[in-house]
């Protein structure tokens, strides 16, 4: 048995050193994001209820969102490059847990500026849940890159599906007294976060080893980096600042254009999020056989046919389009994520947390931005303007090829 064992091609012996994938974890941390990203999308859909509470402009919501973005954006990068040097296995409950003060603030917020401090909470809870538990997903993934970044994501993208259910069934009968409930989904994701916390302290050394490992492997010029992360970062604003016409002010284009309740709106707004977290799943498996320029590629730029007709239908079409824009694009940010890891190997956390930040913080200039032109322009013009953005998909053509021969 010990010869047979010696004479195995050295290609050979290392696929059987590879580890497997741990499904356990992947399905404990994309569950975990999708409590945290359910809370952070709740935000999103009690825009209305807010708006009406506060008696708030267009200019004033996208300022929400630009504050919550901002702090999440911002502080990830941070997260990530100090975490690189000094992995900190539970600062993911302690994330979620600034998450959960935000969530207990916004209840009981009596002004317009505790809204806005409650939401800067919840997104500082997002900035240091998100490289962390990105490391994790790829520390999980056995090599399987693609396939843990979209178990990871849809979990999100569940998670934000689900927002506009739970404002439509809890929070818009009961009253902003009734976000309190949703705190036993934190302490939830707290209790989860704990265990996740556990097997990354005891996986990190191994981790660290093999990013290290990996990281000799794969060199292209520094100029060549830097232009790369450039492009993907015009692909990354090009995807949220269109996300954000959607996910901030889908429901007011839906009222305003054809006279529908503000329950009705909110269930087109989680049939799109819905189709985003399905299209999730696909994009990782497809970018690790195919290649993730080809999905970036479909993603961006394969939208656009759509989103140019989205402002000229009825609602029976405007709802069947939001749903295949979700799918499509749907797939884009995992693909980019993992491009990029693969593009500056052994920095995970720092270019998750660029990645995730740079996304959140287009989010929320997007979304002050589009709710400044909404005020001058009207909530229509809008989606006229965002249109062309995925357009902005051609760059792609400008990355080089990552795949290994």
């Amino acid at each position: 048995m010990t010869s047979n064992a010696q004479t195995l091609p050295p290609n050979q012996a290392n696929v059987k050193a590879e580890p497997s994938t741990a499904f356990g974890v992947l399905s404990a941390i994309s569950f975990a994001h999708l409590l945290n990203d359910m809370i952070q999308s709740l935000i999103l859909a009690i825009y209305p209820m807010l708006k009406g509470e506060f008696h708030l402009s267009f200019a004033q919501i996208g300022l929400i969102t630009l504050t919550y973005q901002l702090t999440a954006s911002l502080l990830q990068p941070l997260v990530g490059w100090f975490t690189d040097r000094r992995p900190q296995p539970y600062s993911l409950p302690i994330g979620m847990t600034f998450t959960l003060s935000g969530l207990l603030l916004l209840s009981i917020a009596p002004t317009f500026a505790l809204v806005l401090i409650a939401a800067a909470l919840v997104g500082t809870g997002s900035s240091i849940f998100h490289p962390e538990s990105s490391r994790v997903a790829r520390m999980a993934s056995g090599g399987r890159h693609g396939l843990a970044q979209s178990l990871f994501q849809v979990g999100g993208n569940l998670g934000s599906s689900l927002g506009p259910l739970l404002a439509a069934a809890i929070i818009v009968p009961h009253g902003q007294g009734s976000i309190a409930w949703i705190s036993a989904a934190a302490l939830l994701a707290i209790v989860v976060l704990l265990q996740i916390s556990t097997w990354y302290a005891h996986h990190r050394t191994g981790a660290r080893g093999k990013s290290a490992h990996r990281s000799q492997g794969m060199a292209l010029p520094r100029s060549k980096v830097i232009g790369s992360v450039a492009i993907l970062l015009t692909l990354i604003f090009s995807k949220y600042f269109y996300m954000a016409s959607i996910s901030s002010y889908l429901t007011f284009y839906l009222i305003s254009r054809f006279h529908i309740g503000v329950q009705a709106a909110q269930l087109h707004l989680f049939a799109f999020l819905f189709a985003v977290a399905v299209g999730t799943v696909v994009g990782g498996p497809i970018g690790d056989r195919f290649g993730r320029k080809h999905v970036i590629w479909v993603s961006i730029l394969g939208v656009a046919p759509f989103t140019l007709l989205l402002p000229y239908v009825d609602l029976f079409w405007t709802g069947v389009l939001t749903v295949i824009i979700g799918l499509i694009i749907a797939s884009a940010f995992s693909a980019i994520l993992v491009y990029a890891q693969e593009l500056i190997p052994g920095r995970v956390g720092m270019v998750s947390g660029l990645f995730f930040g740079f996304a959140f913080g287009m989010g929320g200039i997007g979304a002050a931005v589009l709710g400044s032109v909404a005020d001058s322009h009207g909530i229509d013009f809008v989606y006229h303007l965002c249109a062309y953005l995925p357009l902005l998909g051609i760059v792609t053509a400008l990355l080089p090829d990552l795949r290994r021969r």
